[in-house]
Formats: structure tokens, C-alpha cells, sequence
């Protein structure tokens, strides 16, 4: 069985954070901390070497491959912000299509800054992220 590239460390997010090299980046990361944090109820920790979780849960596949994953977060990338928010399909095209300038994939959602989006729409975002997370029948 392969071991998960993405697991929870001790690397300090403040330090993490501290060495984006990119000022706006780094100033909406920190801010993205304060929003997921108030939002899921979770305190950030650092998820590989550069992804910003919060919370964790314990999946597993028909495959019989498990692991922890974060219930929600995001990384300052160099090119994007990627937020990491799992939501049904229904929820995700209704909050998306009131989010603001961004690009999306299944898994996530890229964002240039902060003030591209509309930040009420992302914290309802997050909170039913966490709820569907939650929600989840995950063996």
C-alpha cells in the first residue's frame, strides 16, 4: 500500500506562512487562517509542505487505500490560491456562480486574491463544506 503524500505535520503554519514570498499572498493567506478557522471551529495545522487544513477526517475506499485528510483548507500557491471546500453538486454550482472571479477543477477552487471574491459567499462555503464533510459515508 502507497503511503499519502498529503499528511498532517508540526511544521508551524505562522512559519509556513511567513515565507510566502508573495506579500498579497501572504497577507490573504493570513487572513484565509482567520476565516476557515472562525468557519470549520478548527485551529489551521499544515498538511504537507504547503497546505493549510483544518479539522480531519478518516477515509477509506472499496480499494481498501486509507488515510486522513483535511475537512477543509487551502494553499498560496505561486500561480493561485487553492481552496480546498467539498461541496455536493448542487451546493457548489449555486455558491460558485456568486463567488467571484475564479477558476475551478473538481477538487478546487483557485482564486487570484481575496478581493476578486466575495468573502460572505465563501464563509457559507466553508461552513456547509464542513457540514458535508461531516455528513459522509466514508466506511
Amino acid at each position: 500500500m502507497t503511503k499519502n503524500k498529503t499528511e498532517e505535520t508540526q511544521q508551524s503554519v505562522l512559519e509556513f506562512l511567513d515565507a510566502v514570498p508573495d506579500e498579497k499572498k501572504r497577507s490573504d493567506g493570513c487572513k484565509l487562517v482567520e476565516i476557515f478557522q472562525k468557519e470549520t471551529g478548527f485551529k489551521p495545522k499544515m498538511w504537507g509542505p504547503s497546505i493549510i487544513g483544518f479539522g480531519s477526517y478518516h477515509y477509506k475506499y472499496h480499494s481498501g487505500h486509507e488515510g486522513d485528510a483535511p475537512i477543509s483548507g487551502f494553499s498560496p500557491r505561486k500561480g493561485a490560491i487553492s481552496l480546498y471546500i467539498a461541496l455536493d453538486e448542487v451546493n457548489r454550482e449555486k455558491y460558485l456562480s456568486k463567488f467571484g472571479k475564479h477558476k475551478s477543477s473538481k477538487g478546487c477552487i483557485y482564486v487570484n486574491k481575496l478581493s476578486d471574491i466575495d468573502e460572505e459567499v465563501l464563509r457559507e462555503m466553508i461552513r456547509t463544506s464542513v457540514a458535508y464533510v461531516s455528513n459522509l459515508k466514508l466506511f
